[in-house]
């Protein structure tokens, strides 16, 4: 069994191409099925025992105990991959989670900042090294719209300044090239002619810590609720709020859902679909701002 699932692990890493996140979090939907069905089921052995019915009783738990639909989709997601992984190794003949389908919940909207507060949080006061750093940063998280990983792991040839563009590595190993906003070429620009100063001789990262090595995605979080705090904002900020924020501002600017797709680096357009939701959102309250049919009597 134990084999089995290594096994399953490597397919994961090295044919798949999945990162360390997604690896976790398969890992740990196995070891929680695994360990769910020793407590209900003792005749149960193990995982590869389990049927269609040990599987949908295990979801409608969760389910009850308040787990989204976006896990749970996943979970079984984990399931179905490793049994199809162990029928092609001709260890099991069929797929117990093959036609299960996750309960159904509201999407919850990503969250925004608008322009105004935006230009508020960016015009980051000061000319200290970390100032600058942590300008280029979040200039570069708007300007792009890309995720945390993505944003840490770029290294100073991963972009180009006289192109104006940057290379970006997502989810699947995929690399797409990015527009670099003049805002952001400018804090670049800036950090660039600093990083020297922090940075090891050896190091590649675009963007370091203190200690002179590629900086943390945690160090990136509390660094963006440090300025948060500095700038007077009352909302809580997390990287993907610039990346949720770019992503609305395109869409409301250029009406092109396969361009945001493309920048966003979203495998399928449903995923950018989200956002039209947020632009229709604006539009209905101008709606009911502006027609005269629309506003209610005093």
């Amino acid at each position: 069994m134990t084999d089995s699932i290594q096994q399953f692990e490597q397919h994961l890493q090295y044919e798949k191409q999945y990162s360390p996140h997604t690896l976790s979090a398969y890992k740990r939907d196995l070891s929680q099925f695994s360990k769910w069905l020793k407590e209900t089921d003792p005749d149960c052995e193990n995982i590869l025992k389990a049927d269609n019915l040990h599987i949908r009783n295990w979801v409608a738990k969760l389910h009850r105990q308040g787990v989204g639909g976006k896990t749970l989709q996943r979970k079984l997601s984990s399931l179905r991959s490793f049994y199809q992984f162990l029928i092609r190794k001709k260890k099991l003949k069929n797929n117990p989670a093959i036609d299960i389908r996750a309960p159904k919940t509201g999407r919850k909207l990503p969250d925004t900042l608008d322009a105004d507060t935006l230009t508020q949080l960016l015009e980051i006061p000061g000319d200290s090294i970390l100032a600058i750093r942590d300008r280029a940063i979040m200039e570069l998280f708007y300007s792009s719209g890309l995720r945390l990983s993505e944003l840490v792991n770029l290294d100073v040839d991963s972009i180009d300044l006289n192109e104006n563009i940057l290379s970006a590595t997502g989810k699947g190993n995929k690399t797409r090239i990015l527009p670099i906003g003049g805002k952001a070429v400018t804090a670049l620009n800036y950090w660039l002619k600093k990083r020297l100063e922090m940075a090891k001789l050896e190091e590649n990262a675009l963007f370091v810590s203190k200690r002179g090595t590629r900086i943390s995605t945690r160090s990136v979080q509390q660094r963006l609720n440090y300025w948060r705090k500095k700038q007077g904002l009352e909302q809580h900020l997390h990287p993907h709020k610039l990346r949720h924020s770019f992503a609305s501002h395109i869409l409301e600017s250029s009406g092109d859902l396969r361009a945001v797709q493309e920048l966003l680096g979203h495998a399928d357009i449903s995923t950018t679909q989200i956002y039209t939701h947020l632009d229709f959102q604006h539009l209905a309250k101008v709606y009911d701002k502006a027609h005269p049919r629309a506003r209610k009597k005093d």
